[in-house]
């Protein structure tokens, strides 16, 4: 029976505390009810974060917090406010983190060993991949799909294979994360995404370096075939970087008809980068030389060297073979950006087609420099190289074409163009006699006060009110031609494309560059530059008798935008100078 027990004897409890209890063992977790664990976990999700459903409680719990609150219970302390980013659940620093720009995570890691293991969280670099690079696809569902992956699978030499010469290797995206493919290759070869010119002598070339995929490929754009102005451009790919494991990139050249093969590239500085091909035997064909020429050929022209006539224009077409050819193993790419625009344009400016006569289709960056317009060749020919502006038009002064009938009459046009390019000269010659005067008062000036500022101050008024005036002027002209003009060349000019629009908006006078070959005795001639629509312009070469039909490039490039107008006019200086 054991020792009776000291002190007083606890009371049985009474039926009315029997269901408190109940409820009480309920919310400790001991019955049925879940009542205890729910409130639990809402306070848990207090601390965490805002809950994304209603809070689940029955009346038993809140009759009881009620009455434990009533005899005077002190309530349950309120979450205080995270004082740190520390103190931030780890999903909500993953989304923070990934709202940053890619360059500023691995300081960010550097931080502390938890911010070090939250930047390994996957989601964060691809979502880093996605907004500045643009790559939407999935390493863990990658579909082989579209002009990204039509090269992916690359042939091998594999003798352990006995049913084949070549097996199919895929990269290993399985174990690959999108911290390697922007550290290791996005970020890594950043500085050569954008618009490229190759020296490739006088003939130059369209590069777009893009983000495809997860790949970085090369595209070289080339124009239609002649005299297809209005055609798209045609475009190869010339190399290709991507990750065939983790944290190594591989380049690879497309040069040729035997498939991707080993490559190098070298980042010389900001603007320059070079190509290397370390396996050259690729680029070979097994018919030698003259089937590498008719394969070019076909490729170029669209059209067999038996197709084409002109016995002048067969020695431009293998001269352009040989000479190209020998830079197929290495190459330099110098950046070249967009022209910036502005409302006061008289049409977008940007990249054109442009027909050369023998020489076949070029391309052409159309600019405009306040009263004047210019047309850098981005492609070129022996007689006028990549990089000279090929023509340059003068807004201050428009031409307004006689009638159809006369229009049709060579000499009446030229008659016209020459007394514009009188006037024009005579402009040029007051002007220059007005800057030596100025120049003159300037040094009596000097002289007299020593006070250089005061013989600045007229020229610059004075230049001013000329360049507003004749841009008064040309606004003046533009509102009062007429919406449209009909339009027919003269005769006795040479087009390469018949099919030209009947119809121009207007016309200003301009200046054509024309040379010997090998761009000897260089000079400017008049000619006309018309206006047809916002995607097509023409230009008469008076001298040459000989009409180019410009058709705009419908292509939208990214990473090409000039940082600024003189950044522009630099890059232009610096692709004239290589080919003067």
């Amino acid at each position: 029976a054991g020792p009776a027990r000291t002190g007083p004897r606890r009371p049985p409890p009474s039926a009315s505390r029997r269901p408190a209890m109940a409820v009480c063992a309920r919310l400790c977790g001991v019955g049925p009810s879940r009542g205890c664990r729910r409130r639990g976990a809402q306070r848990e999700q207090r601390r965490e974060g805002p809950a994304d459903s209603e809070p689940d409680t029955d009346a038993e719990e809140e009759r009881i917090e009620g009455a434990r609150l009533g005899q005077g219970q002190a309530p349950a302390p309120a979450a205080r406010a995270p004082l740190s980013l520390l103190e931030l659940p780890p999903e909500l620093l993953v989304q923070i983190f990934g709202s940053l720009p890619g360059t500023d995570l691995p300081s960010l890691a550097r931080v502390c060993s938890t911010f070090r293991r939250i930047l390994r969280t996957d989601t964060i670099w691809r979502r880093r991949c996605r907004e500045e690079y643009g790559v939407c696809e999935n390493l863990r569902k990658l579909e082989i799909t579209g002009v990204s992956c039509r090269d992916v699978y690359a042939k091998r030499i594999n003798p352990r294979v006995k049913s084949g010469r070549f097996m199919k290797i895929l990269p290993d995206y399985e174990h690959m994360e999108y911290r390697d493919v922007y550290t290791c290759l996005l970020h890594r070869y950043r500085h050569i995404l954008g618009l490229w010119q190759p020296d490739i002598g006088p003939y130059g070339g369209l590069l777009n370096v893009v983000v495809d995929g997860l790949f970085i490929i090369g595209w070289m754009y080339l124009p239609p075939h002649d005299p297809h102005v209005d055609d798209p451009m045609r475009f190869k790919p010339l190399f290709r970087i991507h990750l065939m494991e983790r944290k190594s990139a591989t380049v690879e050249c497309m040069y040729g008809h035997k498939g991707p093969h080993n490559g190098h590239i070298q980042i010389v500085k900001k603007d320059e980068f070079s190509t290397k091909c370390n396996q050259t035997d690729h680029h070979r064909m097994s018919g030698g030389r003259q089937e590498e020429f008719r394969t070019w050929l076909r490729e170029e022209w669209g059209r067999t060297l038996e197709d084409i006539f002109h016995e002048h224009m067969q020695e431009l077409i293998l001269m352009k073979f040989i000479y190209t050819s020998q830079y197929d193993n290495c190459l330099t790419y110098r950046r070249i950006y967009l022209p910036p625009s502005s409302p006061d344009d008289l049409l977008k400016p940007g990249l054109f087609k442009g027909t050369y006569g023998s020489h076949g289709l070029e391309i052409v960056m159309l600019s405009f420099h306040g009263k004047k317009a210019k047309g850098t060749k981005i492609t070129g020919d022996p007689n006028i190289p990549a990089g000279q502006q090929t023509v340059e038009i003068d807004l201050a002064h428009p031409i307004q074409l006689p009638d159809l009938e006369n229009l049709r009459n060579f000499n009446e046009l030229s008659r016209i163009v020459l007394e514009v390019q009188e006037q024009v000269r005579r402009e040029q010659q007051q002007q220059e006699e007005e800057e030596e005067e100025e120049g003159q008062e300037e040094e009596e000036g000097h002289a007299r006060q020593g006070d250089s500022q005061q013989g600045e101050q007229p020229v610059q008024r004075d230049d001013a009110g000329a360049e507003g005036t004749e841009a008064a002027g040309a606004a003046t002209a533009q509102e009062s031609a007429p919406t449209s003009q009909p339009f027919v060349l003269p005769v006795g000019v040479i087009s390469r494309n018949e099919d030209y629009p009947r119809t121009c908006r207007m016309c200003f006078y301009g200046t054509g560059l024309i040379a010997g070959h090998g761009f000897t005795s260089p000079e400017r001639t008049p000619g006309i530059f018309i206006l047809f629509d916002d995607d097509r312009f023409g230009f008469i070469w008076l001298e040459l008798k000989s009409f180019s039909l410009y058709s705009r490039i419908k292509v939208s490039f990214q990473n090409a935008e000039a940082p600024s107008r003189e950044a522009f006019d630099e890059m232009l200086k610096n692709i004239q100078s290589m080919t003067t």
